[in-house]
């Protein structure tokens, strides 16, 4: 089972769940598991399409799945998913 690593600021759709445990062989798969046991969550990671928004970078590993096969990257048991969610702000 893959490991998703939660956010804070998501954590209120998850029941404030800090790790969820995924059977899945590939990201897509991941997200689609946990938009499904968490419905709230999905309007935050994916777009009216089913893309992962273009605001949440989401990492297999230290990796940027924007940088491997996206939705299609492979996960095993021993996968560490991190959803990072861009956080706007700065000085005006």
């Amino acid at each position: 089972m893959a490991t998703v690593i939660i956010p804070t600021p998501l954590r209120k759709f998850t029941n404030q769940t800090a790790k969820l445990n995924v059977d899945a062989h590939t990201v897509g798969e991941v997200i689609e598991k946990i938009t499904l046991d968490y419905p709230e969550l999905k309007k935050h990671l994916l777009d009216s399409q089913g893309a992962v928004r273009s605001f949440v970078n989401i990492f297999s590993g230290d990796d940027d799945i924007r940088d491997l096969e996206k939705e299609k990257t492979s996960v095993d048991h021993s996968t560490i998913i991190s959803i990072v969610p861009a956080i706007a702000g700065g000085l005006h």
